[in-house]
């Protein structure tokens, strides 16, 4: 589904990963780890084609990123970031209403299956009573579900998220993590979460890959930790490969 071929990024004259070659495939959800500052929301942006700042291929579906246009992408990558969504007086189905864009016609109207989609969405992270709530009445856990509604919405193959789990409790956690389970295993779809709960990311993930500048180390989840590849996370010989200064540093992305 999604192939990466010599591909190679970085920052300010820093190799985050260097010459990866791996895939992440349909019906399969895969956890992104790595120490603070080595470059998890840098290589997801550059997966939804929002960084263009790297060498090599990101081939979906077969068809080079670079290639693709933006309606196409639109319906095949959805991307939830960790930014705080606080639009004043915009409800959560309208939020939600906008993962539908790239199917609506041209002046945007919903038709009855983008409503239904909407409809879905909101009921599928338990957030159907909120449905008229603004999102500034709403917690940042709250807010972060309804962000995550738009991206079911948009109905598009693969998802990706960095850390989702940020705002919420861990009962919570535990069950977004199922519910991603679920969407990648019975709808076949290939998401990808950044998370820095690594009990999560080992036990309810097929897939585990660890940034560990500049190699991506990327292996289904058991033998992900009969490897010990856990190790190099927790190594104290690692450094952040950013300064002080950068907005990655100590970020927790």
């Amino acid at each position: 589904m999604i192939e990466l071929k010599d591909f190679s990024m970085g920052y300010g004259g820093r190799v985050l990963l260097e010459g990866v070659a791996t895939s992440f495939r349909r019906g399969e959800l895969t956890a992104l780890i790595g120490r603070n500052g080595t470059g998890k929301s840098t290589l997801l942006r550059a997966l939804a084609g929002l960084n263009t700042g790297y060498s090599g291929d990101i081939l979906i579906e077969g068809k080079p990123l670079r290639k693709t246009s933006v309606p196409q992408l639109a319906r095949t990558v959805a991307f939830v970031s960790t930014a705080r969504t606080r639009v004043p007086d915009m409800r959560a189905a309208d939020t939600v209403a906008l993962g539908r864009a790239p199917y609506t016609n041209w002046i945007g109207r919903m038709q009855d299956q983008d409503r239904e989609a909407v409809g879905k969405a909101l009921e599928a992270v338990g957030m159907s009573a909120f449905a008229s709530r603004t999102l500034d009445s709403m917690s940042d856990g709250e807010c972060q579900r309804v962000m995550i509604a738009r991206a079911l919405a948009q109905d598009t193959p693969v998802i990706l998220l960095d850390e989702p789990t940020s705002f919420l409790d861990m009962p919570s956690r535990y069950e977004l993590a199922s519910l991603l389970q679920t969407l990648a295993h019975e709808e076949g779809k290939c998401i990808i979460f950044s998370t820095h709960e690594v009990e999560i990311a080992t036990r309810m993930s097929d897939t585990v890959a660890l940034i560990d500048p500049p190699h991506l180390i990327h292996e289904g989840s058991k033998l992900f930790v009969e490897n010990r590849h856990l190790d190099r996370l927790f190594s104290t010989c690692h450094s952040s490969p950013y300064g002080a200064g950068h907005p990655e540093h100590g970020s927790g992305k």
